[in-house]
């Protein structure tokens, strides 16, 4: 049973599905535009602090784009590819804003070569193009596609957003279990989605409901929500 609960607490794949937008809704519609290859615009630049789900919506982006356009995803800037991409692809980067010199030069090519081809590229950075310490060339064809800011979900949204998750996932979410959590865990979204995740998945293999004597007991294995993000928890 503990090897089976450590394994219902890892968290899911990222998807737009299990990504609560928040006031974020008008760049996660624009993302799946990007993954279908129906964006108008070469380039999307998603910007804004840890914890808000930009990494979240970078993998959610690709698996949406999986088996539709030729996918390509870096971890960080020094993963860009120096060979063409293929036509129409679509290339996902972390941590843009980190680009070393070498990186840059490779990201300016393959900017170039994918508005040339039909091609996308979306990237994650902790601050607005304009704001960059990169080359002012690479700044200025960041700067020409789709700049958003990912907004944290206000702690008086948070409520409303995790019942509605939980609906989606078809179990109810009691008012006193959301009150527990979010006195007792992290408070960032891509956290507490984890949890409900994980806590849904508990629930039934221990064939109980979700009540905060079940929320309790799964924490106090160790696996719940004390001070420590899940494994691999996307941010």
């Amino acid at each position: 049973m503990e090897q089976l609960i450590f394994e219902l607490a890892t968290p899911e794949p990222p998807s737009f599905a299990n990504f609560l937008p928040g006031s974020n809704r008008e760049p996660v519609a624009v993302l799946a535009e990007f993954a279908s290859g129906q964006a108008n615009e070469t380039g999307l630049v998603l910007w804004g602090p840890p914890g808000v789900g930009k990494t979240h919506l970078l993998r959610a982006t690709a698996a949406a784009a999986n088996g539709v356009r030729p996918v390509h995803v870096c971890a960080g800037p020094e993963a860009l590819p120096a060979d063409p991409p293929a036509p129409s692809a679509l290339v996902l980067v972390d941590d843009v804003d980190r680009a070393d010199a070498d990186a840059q030069g490779r990201l300016f090519t393959l900017y170039n070569a994918l508005k040339a081809t039909g091609g996308s590229l979306v990237a994650t950075a902790a601050v607005p193009p304009a704001r960059m310490e990169l080359r002012e060339d690479v700044r200025t064809r960041l700067g020409w596609g789709l700049v958003y800011e990912v907004l944290p979900l206000a702690d008086e949204d948070k409520p409303a957003a995790l019942v509605s998750y939980a609906r989606s996932r078809g179990f109810e979410l009691a008012d006193d279990v959301i009150a527990y959590l979010l006195a007792h865990g992290r408070r960032d979204m891509p956290t507490l989605v984890a949890t409900l995740a994980a806590l849904d998945r508990y629930s039934l293999a221990s064939k109980r409901p979700i009540t905060t004597s079940l929320l309790k007991d799964w924490m106090q294995r160790g696996l719940g929500f004390s001070g420590q993000a899940p494994p691999d928890l996307p941010r």
